[in-house]
């Protein structure tokens, strides 16, 4: 970053089509007052020093969106909308974004309905700020990254001794079971997963040489379908088996102490107000979306 722009970008990808959820996620009510995942999202991520947020939204359910942006959130948030016109996957959502972001400075990229909690943005803003020439990626415990008991897909990482990640596992049809832990039903193994295992929710760090990488993903894609989606776990995959030029950094696994709240499934929703609702109780979470952290975060 640069001295006289010392708050790192975050980049929200809001385009995803919400099969499973069959609504607008981003603006599922979730907090006390009906607050919206989005909300509560850049309030934290404000909170944690992130100056500007640009949304990437679909022409579906982006006008929805950037009207619920422009007349409920607060004038003083630094907030550009970027437009994913066609749904080719997590990495074109990112290069969407594109025109917001300066070539030469690290950003942040996150989901638009997870919950991550104002510690692990923390974390995140701290890392792009203090110039770490290594991308980053911020991973959860298992048990702290799934609510309910519908199946979900996770990213397991494999963390080196140094703290850099070595690769990622995606996981399908992942379920609680009651003694902690977690059964995998997508017939491979392990079929058992430990509820500390670290896995990732898309809460990530790209520097300059990250971005150039995706670029060149989209490139060597094949779009011939709407399905053919190139996703950025799979890409961050190919950067960690060295699958790129050497100049592109590692990534350094930053672990988040608390939770991620995400609303994968209808039945989710409830679920996730509880939790809001406990950690407001709590003094965990401020009761409003923009009163930054409560006393030690959102964790």
């Amino acid at each position: 970053m640069s001295p006289t722009d010392p708050s790192p970008v975050l980049v929200i990808l809001a385009a995803g089509r919400a099969r499973r959820y069959g609504g607008c996620k981003p603006l599922a009510p979730v907090g006390p007052g009906g607050e919206p995942v989005i909300d509560l999202l850049a309030g934290d991520a404000v909170a944690a020093g992130f100056g500007t947020v640009v949304l990437v939204v679909s022409p579906a359910t982006g006008p929805a969106i950037r009207y619920h942006v422009e007349h409920c959130w607060p004038g003083h948030v630094d907030v550009r909308f970027a437009i994913q016109d066609t749904p080719l996957g997590t990495v074109h959502a990112v290069l969407s974004a594109a025109d917001h972001l300066k070539s030469d400075d690290p950003f942040a990229v996150a989901n638009a309905d997870d919950l991550y909690g104002y510690e692990a943005l923390l974390l995140l803003a701290e890392h792009l700020r203090g110039g770490a020439q290594n991308n980053a990626l911020v991973g959860y415990e298992l048990h702290n990254a799934v609510i309910g008991e519908s199946p979900v897909t996770r990213g397991v990482c494999r963390v080196g001794p140094s703290g850099l990640l070595e690769a990622i596992d995606e996981r399908r049809q992942v379920v609680a079971r009651p003694d902690g832990s977690f059964v995998v039903n997508d017939g491979r193994e392990p079929a058992v997963l430990d509820g500390t295992a670290l896995v990732s929710m898309n809460l990530w760090g790209f520097g300059p040489a990250m971005r150039r990488a995706l670029e060149v993903a989209m490139e060597k894609a094949n779009h011939a379908s709407e399905d053919a989606e190139v996703l950025l776990p799979e890409v961050v995959g190919e950067v960690v088996a060295g699958h790129w030029p050497d100049d592109t950094p590692p990534f350094e696994v930053l672990r988040a102490p608390g939770r991620c709240l995400g609303v994968t499934h209808p039945e989710d929703l409830a679920l996730v107000q509880a939790e809001i609702a406990r950690q407001v109780g709590s003094g965990i979470r401020p009761a409003t979306a923009w009163a930054g952290p409560g006393v030690g975060g959102s964790g």
